[in-house]
């Protein structure tokens, strides 16, 4: 097993820039969150992962438990997190006693410092179409938020669920969007849920799901957010040119045809492999790159979807670290921005230095880690800088003035010059 070591101390030159650099990517991606999943024996520890979401700028963190080392080593860092209860516990936290406990012992022990707004109960269940969990998933829901209720919490953490997006019968075009007639009668009223606390509805997408299952008839450019003719709505006159849009508002038509037009929708999950089998087509380095980085780029522009412009894009990427002990296909283990050593999966204009991890010791999250002792060496391409959190490549630093201005982003660029 993996030992931990003390996160090293950097110079407070460094840490000036460290600091200029990550506002400034923060400004970009001040909207996205990402998915810290942890199914995996070679993570780094929490402690340093700190930096390394500092440094991207990343201030939203999904959650898939109330793992204490993670919520302790985020706190006061200002990082919003979403935790996870697991469809384990839908049935024990159905009785007050057990919610609470979970609450106070989860939620309300890492209050004020760890800044936890959203617990979401059970993933995705009613896509396994098992009744004993459905039946159970509002109860579980309305008894977590009687604890926050009791606990005078409610206020400030909110109470949801992750959905899949296979919870839609029809998803196209999008202003046709309806949710299994099978579900309704179960959705209806967590939605009723949902508009009474002021929660907001989950739902986890992935375009590269739809391009893997088929590949000839769905456009690679039009799930990559690469330049293609799109698709006319004739219910609407909208025009989509990305599938992540679309199936977006589908969810919104759906919640209106259920008479809940006003709900907000936020993205729990998306993403895109860069690995995956054989018969997984789509599943590469240079498409997660395109997808990704051009998420990034659409919800920086803040122009929402065709049907919701002035909606804010809530969206969580999945994931932070590629998890080498999923099961299932290939790509289930490589949907990362980032290898477990800290150095990108894949680059969409931002490298992360070994400085991240100290030392390079990264400690195991499960009992029998076998990663052992890792000491990244990552060399950067020619004409990047070579040192630090962010090496920010001159192509990239363009690219991206476009976006936050031209003058924050020279001043980051010659600073890191001047100094490195």
């Amino acid at each position: 097993m993996a030992t931990s070591t003390s996160f090293s101390c950097c110079s407070s030159l460094f840490l000036s820039i460290l600091i200029i650099s990550g506002f400034v990517f923060a400004e970009m991606v001040n909207s996205m969150g990402i998915n810290y999943g942890q199914i995996a024996n070679n993570l780094p520890s929490p402690d340093d992962v700190v930096p390394l979401v500092k440094s991207i700028g990343i201030s939203k963190i999904k959650l898939y438990d109330a793992d204490p080392k993670v919520l302790k080593a985020f706190a006061n860092t200002g990082v919003q997190f979403i935790v996870g209860l697991g469809n384990e516990y839908l049935t024990k936290v159905q009785d007050p006693a057990q919610a609470q406990n979970w609450v106070k012992s989860n939620v309300q022990a890492h209050l004020p410092a760890t800044n936890i707004t959203c617990i979401f109960v059970g993933n995705e269940v009613l896509t396994f179409n098992d009744t004993s969990l459905s039946n159970n998933l509002l109860p579980a829901m309305q008894s977590v938020h009687a604890a926050l209720v009791s606990l005078n919490l409610d206020k400030q953490v909110t109470v949801t669920t992750a959905h899949s997006l296979s919870i839609l019968e029809t998803s196209f075009p999008p202003s046709a969007g309806a949710f299994r007639r099978d579900l309704t009668g179960c959705i209806t009223p967590i939605l009723n849920f949902h508009s009474k606390t002021g929660s907001p509805f989950l739902i986890n997408a992935y375009p590269y799901f739809a391009y893997k299952s088929n590949p000839k008839q769905v456009p690679l450019d039009y799930v990559l957010f690469q330049p293609n003719s799109g698709s006319l709505d004739s219910g609407t006159n909208l025009h989509y040119d990305n599938m992540l849009f679309a199936q977006i508002d589908a969810v919104y038509s759906a919640l209106a045809a259920l008479g809940f037009k006003k709900l907000p929708v936020h993205i729990s999950e998306t993403g895109w492999p860069s690995k995956g089998d054989e018969d997984e087509a789509g599943a590469t380095p240079e498409n997660a790159k395109k997808y990704n980085g051009n998420l990034i780029k659409l919800i920086c522009q803040k122009k929402g979807t065709p049907l919701r412009p002035g909606s804010d894009l809530n969206i969580y990427v999945f994931a932070l670290f590629n998890e080498n002990m999923k099961p299932g296909p290939t790509s289930e283990r490589n949907f990362g921005l980032f290898k477990p050593d800290g150095s990108p999966a894949y680059s969409i204009g931002l490298s992360v230095s070994n400085s991240s991890f100290g030392n390079g010791n990264l400690s195991s999250n499960s009992g029998s880690g076998s990663g052992g002792l890792v000491n990244p060496i990552t060399p950067s391409p020619p004409g990047t800088s070579s040192s630090g959190y962010l090496a920010i490549s001159s192509a990239a630093v363009t690219e991206r003035c476009h976006v936050i201005g031209l003058i924050p982003m020279l001043v980051v660029f010659l600073l890191m010059k001047h100094v490195l």
